[in-house]
């Protein structure tokens, strides 16, 4: 009796268990709850990267091009690429369907060949590794650190390892890993949104022609709309652009110019500024080896100044600088061209706690000025982006600047200096520059109020017109633009092209999205001498432990249930 009623409560026992385990499956099925117990929070998703991915009308597909044999570091950007992704697939409602791929697993180097280039044409940026082993040994290998997106048959690719030579390997990918989610959210967004924004580079003053920022409008044109063009004192022309891009202008501003772009501030517009206060030609300087520093007037003091910023024309000499290359032959023989380090082009610092910034490798410069702020404007925050070394001084124009120079430099002494602001982020409500003043003349027939205060709005003022400009090779045939950022000697690419991108999404960002940015994860590095000492005790703990812990757990539940049902049989 006592053993049919043991075994009929066994059944109903197996039974219960079976149905909560099957409750259990089918409401995990439908109902996903996570708690992401990390100190800085490194998956949960931003609220505007939930909203951008609850919004989604249809799939996204990603490739993902980091598998295969890899380094222990690019493992580690391969596990957190999956998590994120894994975030995103959920957030979704499964909508983000992703594959790893080896992009070197084909049998022959022909298939191998064509895949490479394939990626490359379609922008993907390869890198070449030196992988040591435990025995010191050091192989070179080749990792396509990137993925391709797919949104209704429009695709964009994500180049996801950061590369700074100023910081570690190390630091390098956890940079990447920090700045995962805003570049695979910057493309879902763009890949899906409804609208597409217009921006316009500001002509008619002498400014970048369109050769120059090549380079710069061909990334931009893969966000935005990208419009060129005169303003000619016509009110309102601006108002269909969600920012304006002001690229080193060399000629004044009449009064009816500053006006419409005042106006345009004042409406909620949005605008980068990149000006030189002090005008120097560097074709002189390499024709004549001399040129001369003479002030710049562009009419925009009193503008700015209403605004709270204030372009200083002065010129920035920098012991941290970029080299230029100069001509050691003899006269009479052929050039011969050296690179030497040039004080009159600075490589500025981007201020690292800013989404503009972040994490941003040095910014190449050329002849800049520096920014000083009006006092404190009710309702204006302010943010320096960009600034000198510590080793800096200011010189004033009028001023020859020569070769020589490098025969005698300064002394170290003389760079007394520091810290300098270049770039400055302003954001609140200004006050029109035309406030109080007739403005009947700009106005014309038109029936137009003049907004004395604007709304809510930013603008990023640069006190360097050549940040955005980009080297041009003149062939036979065409001109073509060469990498922004990139020195045109030592090959070298500098972080101008990140930070211009930067500032523009910053500038008609609205939802917060460049604050993703900012997510910070710390950086927890093992200590290798140690691993290599204490592997075997370590590799002993977590192998056979376990093993010896399952044993003698499986032996204490035999002895407890033979002991209970030795009991019960009694």
């Amino acid at each position: 009796m006592k053993k049919s009623n043991l075994r009929r409560d066994n059944i109903i026992q197996l039974l219960l268990t079976l149905v909560i385990a099957v409750l259990l499956v089918f409401i995990s099925s439908h109902i996903y709850y996570r708690v992401d117990l990390t100190s800085e929070k490194r998956y949960s998703l931003s609220v505007s990267t939930r909203q951008i991915l609850n919004e989604l009308a249809s799939p996204v597909f990603v490739q993902i091009y980091l598998d295969g044999e890899m380094p222990v570091g690019f493992k580690k950007l391969r596990r957190s690429v999956k998590d994120m992704l894994d975030e995103f697939r959920i957030q979704s409602g499964k909508k983000v369907i992703y594959e790893f791929i080896d992009p070197f697993d084909f049998n022959s180097q022909e298939e191998k060949k064509e895949m490479m280039e394939t990626l490359y044409e379609k922008g993907l940026q390869p890198i070449n590794i030196h992988d040591r082993d435990e025995e010191g040994g050091v192989s070179q290998k080749m990792v396509f650190p990137g993925m391709i997106m797919n949104y209704n048959g429009m695709e964009m690719t994500v180049n996801i390892l950061e590369n700074n030579p100023a910081q570690s390997p190390a630091q390098n990918l956890n940079n990447s890993i920090e700045g995962l989610e805003y570049k695979m959210i910057q493309v879902i967004q763009n890949l899906s949104a409804d609208t597409i924004y217009n921006i316009a580079f500001l002509e008619g003053h002498g400014e970048l022609d369109e050769f120059s920022v090549g380079d710069i409008t061909y990334e931009l044109a893969k966000y935005y709309n990208v419009d060129r063009g005169v303003m000619g004192g016509k009110l309102n022309i601006l108002d269909k652009y969600a920012a304006l891009i002001i690229a080193k202008p060399e000629l004044r501003f009449s009064e009816a110019d500053k006006f419409v772009i005042d106006q345009y501030i004042m409406n909620g517009g949005r605008v980068l500024w990149l000006l030189d206060a002090v005008e120097v030609r560097s074709d002189s300087l390499q024709s004549a080896g001399s040129t001369a520093g003479l002030y710049r007037p562009l009419n925009l003091v009193d503008q700015l100044f209403k605004y709270g910023v204030r372009v200083n024309p002065k010129i920035v000499q920098d012991q941290q600088c970029s080299i230029i290359p100069i001509n050691i032959a003899l006269v009479g023989q052929q050039p011969r061209f050296s690179p030497v380090p040039w004080i009159y082009f600075p490589l500025l610092t981007p201020f690292n706690n800013h989404p503009v910034t972040k994490n941003l490798n040095l910014i190449k410069s050329e002849y800049i000025n520096t920014l000083d702020t009006v006092g404190a404007i009710p309702g204006i925050k302010k943010n320096y982006l960009l600034y000198t070394s510590k080793f800096s001084r200011l010189i004033s124009p009028p001023v020859r600047i020569s070769l020589e120079e490098l025969k005698n430099p300064p002394a170290p002494k003389e760079f007394n200096v520091s810290h300098l602001p270049v770039a400055i982020l302003l954001e609140g409500s200004f006050e029109s520059v035309f406030k109080n003043r007739p403005t009947d003349r700009y106005i014309g027939e038109m029936k137009y109020q003049i907004i004395e205060k604007s709304v809510p709005t930013k603008m990023i003022v640069v006190a360097d017109g050549d940040i955005i400009r980009n080297e041009v090779r003149h062939t036979a045939t065409r001109d073509i633009p060469l990498p922004l950022g990139q020195d045109r000697y030592t090959k070298q690419i500098y972080g101008n092209k990140d930070f211009i991108l930067n500032s523009v999404n910053y500038l008609i960002d609205d939802i917060n999205l460049m604050n993703i940015r900012s997510k910070e994860l710390k950086l927890r590095l093992l200590n290798k001498e140690r691993i290599k000492k204490e592997q075997f005790k370590w590799k002993l703990i977590n192998v056979v432990f376990p093993v010896i812990f399952i044993i003698i757990f499986g032996v204490l539940v035999v002895l407890i249930r033979k002991r209970k049902y030795t009991r019960v049989g009694v």
